[in-house]
């Protein structure tokens, strides 16, 4: 998990260090089943979209917040509800017969490059096509958005003083908090991020065994099963 990297991947900084592991997850979701890389980029987008989801109201992005049930339907898919396909498929039909998917490049509405929305329709496109793509620009994106909300606290941290602010996107964090135990390195952020991603793929292949046949469908008590073991540990922000 992110804060507590294991030898097997590195305390190391820098560009080369960046490579080597994007490199790494890369080579990971390549390798793994259809059904492995999904689960992965679902575990993507719930944490960009927990946080998202925590922001003050007036910073939540109502494109965002509406791919919810999309990202709930991806995660079924992938843990063998073969119902929830249909959820998945339509979600991401509205999203292509919408504004949102344009190629009016800056004169057309962002809304879908906020970093938790497009993870959810990367995850969703990994599961209904299948390619390694979907999942490695999932994690691309949660590595960008690391650095991003670091940047963010930092800005808050000045603004508020000493004291430092509580992050709006950690219900843990409270008033009185020292901001600097929050803001971490916005260089050594991704790479936290990525040690994090190459953890999660552990714990994820792990499971392949039913996870590649996900897609045809696992019994009831199996989805179950997957959804404790997996969904939880994989959305959590530490």
């Amino acid at each position: 998990m992110a804060g507590s990297s294991s030898p097997r991947y590195g305390e190391g900084g820098g560009m080369d260090e960046w490579q080597r592991l994007a490199s790494d997850v890369r080579e990971r979701l390549t390798a793994a089943s259809s059904g492995e890389r999904t689960v992965f980029a679902a575990g993507v987008a719930e944490r960009l979209m927990r946080r998202h989801e925590s922001l003050p109201p007036e910073q939540r992005s109502p494109f965002t917040i509406g791919l919810r049930p999309l990202l709930d339907a991806v995660w079924e898919a992938a843990l063998g509800d073969t119902a929830a396909f249909t959820a998945v498929k339509r979600g991401m039909g509205e999203y292509l017969l919408s504004d949102y998917f344009h190629n009016d490049g800056q004169d057309g509405p962002d809304d879908a490059d906020e970093p938790a929305a497009t993870a959810v329709l990367h995850a969703a496109a990994s599961h209904l096509h299948g390619c390694a793509d979907f999942a490695v620009w999932a994690g691309m994106r949660a590595v960008d958005a690391v650095a991003q909300h670091v940047e963010y606290l930092a800005d808050l941290a000045d603004l508020a003083g000493p004291a430092g602010p509580a992050d709006p996107a950690d219900p843990s964090d409270g008033p009185g908090s020292q901001g600097a135990s929050l803001l971490g390195d916005p260089e050594k952020a991704p790479l936290e991020e990525l040690r994090r991603q190459l953890h999660d793929l552990d714990l994820v292949a792990a499971r392949s065994d039913q996870l590649r046949y996900a897609s045809c469908g696992l019994p009831v008590a199996a989805t179950a099963r997957l959804r404790a073991e997996l969904r939880d540990p994989l959305s959590r922000q530490d």
